[in-house]
Order: C-alpha cells, then structure tokens, then sequence
C-alpha cells in the first residue's frame, strides 16, 4: 500500500470573470503558473482551512466560500503527493497584508499575481502547472462557474 505523504490545498481562484493564478519566475526556467495555495500544516484543522491559511499568506486574501472539486495524486519520493483543489471567489485581497515566507527568498524566484480571463482559451495559452490541472481546467470553465454561480444564489 502506497502511504500518502504531501498533501496541498489549491484554489481555482475566481475574481469577477477573472482567473488569480501565480506566475513562477525562476532563474534558468520558463515562467509558469501555478493557483494560490500550498502545504496542509499540521495546525490546519482541515483541509479547507489550510487552503484558507494559504490564500492569506499569498495574498492577504479572504475566499467568500470555496468547494472542492478535483484531486490531482502524483507519486512523490517517499509516498504519494495529494492536490486538493477547490474553487472559489476571492472576497478581499490586500498584498501588504501577505505574510509567506517565500516572498523574502530571491533564490526561489519571483512570484507574480496575475489575472487571466476564465476561458478555456487563455488557460491553454499558458504554462500552467500541473498539465492535468490546466486540462481539467479548460474542459470544464462553465461547469466551475455554474459552482460558483449556485453558491451565490444558495447564499
């Protein structure tokens, strides 16, 4: 049996009809995009609280409600990577207020927030990481919206 030993918290973050994504420059590299989000913590109560703890620390932002709706495994060193990914709309974002840490190491790169139009056009237009989410991605835009949209009326 194949013990699980990452798990992250992700965010198919939307603000009006655009998309948040962080664009990754590393020397060396081609830039990508990556969602907001990282490592579950072990004082994270629950999965969507570390997505919530991530979005702030990224951002200095607030989700007004997030849904689960992929999961990406991928074989990592000692075990198997887990990538939770919710969607959700993004209720505030300060980025005075980001408190990562990886904001002060120049030797990870740059890391940009940047908006996209939500279309499976400029989805693919991008490096999106991981390719299995950029492709989920774009063959469902509406089917993520309408979560979005049954939040709202649900509200």
């Amino acid at each position: 049996m194949t013990r699980i030993s990452k798990r992250n918290a992700r965010a198919i973050l939307l603000d009006g009809d655009s998309l948040v994504l962080i664009k990754r420059t590393k020397v060396g590299q081609d830039p990508y995009w990556v969602t907001v989000g990282g490592g579950i913590e072990d004082g994270d109560r629950s999965v969507e609280d570390a997505l919530h703890r991530e979005v702030f620390e990224e951002l200095g932002g607030r989700l007004a409600r997030a849904e689960l709706v992929h999961l990406i495994t991928d074989p990592v060193a000692d075990g198997h990577g887990v990538q939770h990914f919710f969607v959700a709309r993004l209720a505030h974002m300060d980025l005075e207020a980001r408190t990562g840490t990886e904001f002060d190491k120049p030797e990870r790169g740059r890391y940009e927030v940047v908006r996209v139009p939500f279309t499976a056009a400029a989805i693919r237009e991008l490096n999106l990481m991981p390719p299995a989410l950029a492709e989920f991605m774009a063959c469902n835009v509406e089917a993520l919206k309408a979560v979005l949209e049954t939040q709202i009326r649900a509200c």
